[in-house]
């Protein structure tokens, strides 16, 4: 495996560069969902959205995801128009509003496609370019910056019993393939998720954080989002909105291992700890 470059880190997004390299970024999680596993329907309307987007810029988020389907497991989809309604008008007011990089959390190109136009420079597809044929052209048609992130299976089905014989290997390949995929086809600008919580046993989702230090080896960004997720719960015993502290260590443990970047909800508790983390290390 090649080492990661630093010169290779360094990603411009619209007007805004960052040095990947240089210290741990935050991305806040904006979900216009009513259905989210840990926020659902507080941000349902645009305007609470907005609200709340811009609130997390404030606390320091250097990213913000905006997602207009909930992808826990066991959810449904939603219609490409339905999602639409939802995500639109808050990336195209949060565009004006926040000078920060904003991501479009979706699987469907028809979706990307109208964030990109509104604003957005980031396209986080939790399937890995897997769902959507088309989602590969249409990021590289808007030359965005795409998230490809590691799932077992869909969300419906996801958490039922996912079985593994290498797990680190399996989804190191699946992320070699789909970054080799987006730069095949123009993308310039490639970020790996390995996938915690997305078709993961509490085991495997402990191995991966252990282990992700190999992962950044794959020689791109790695992008971690544990926040507030059930294999938190399970070793905590608490339900979403009691897993703040959890979600802390475990960022700041992902920051250690080589994280680019976390993906949370609770962004301002977030960059206080990371910034001790810097300190520490004199970053």
């Amino acid at each position: 495996m090649k080492e990661p470059d630093p010169k290779g880190m360094v990603f411009t997004f619209g007007a805004v560069a960052y040095d990947l390299s240089s210290r741990p970024f935050v991305m806040g999680i904006l979900n216009v969902t009513p259905d989210s596993f840990s926020d659902g329907g507080r941000f349902a309307s645009s305007q609470d959205a907005i609200r709340h987007g811009i609130q997390l810029a404030g606390e320091g988020a250097d990213f913000l995801d905006v997602g207009g389907e909930s992808t826990r497991p066991g959810s449904d989809p939603v219609s490409v128009e339905e999602e639409l309604k939802r995500v639109i008008p808050v990336v195209k007011e949060l565009s004006r509003s926040i000078t920060i990089p904003i991501s479009i959390d979706t699987y469907k190109s028809e979706v990307a496609r109208e964030a990109l136009l509104a604003g957005a420079s980031i396209v986080n597809d939790v399937s890995g370019l897997a769902f959507d044929a088309r989602m590969v052209s249409v990021i590289a048609e808007h030359k965005a910056t795409v998230v490809v992130m590691h799932m077992k299976g869909e969300p419906k089905t996801m958490q039922v019993n996912p079985h593994y014989d290498d797990l680190l290997g399996e989804v190191m390949e699946f992320l070699k393939q789909s970054a080799e995929t987006a730069k095949i086809a123009g993308v310039r600008q490639v970020i790996i998720d390995p996938g915690i919580g997305f078709g993961k046993t509490l085991d495997h989702n402990l191995e991966l954080i252990r282990r992700l230090t190999e992962v950044t080896t794959l020689g791109y960004p790695v992008l971690v989002g544990p926040s507030r997720k059930s294999f938190l719960g399970t070793i905590l015993d608490t339900a979403p909105s009691e897993r703040l502290e959890g979600t802390v260590a475990a960022s700041v443990i992902c920051a250690m291992k080589g994280a680019s970047i976390v993906r949370v909800h609770d962004v301002k508790e977030t960059v206080q700890a990371l910034k001790v983390l810097r300190a520490v290390e004199r970053k």
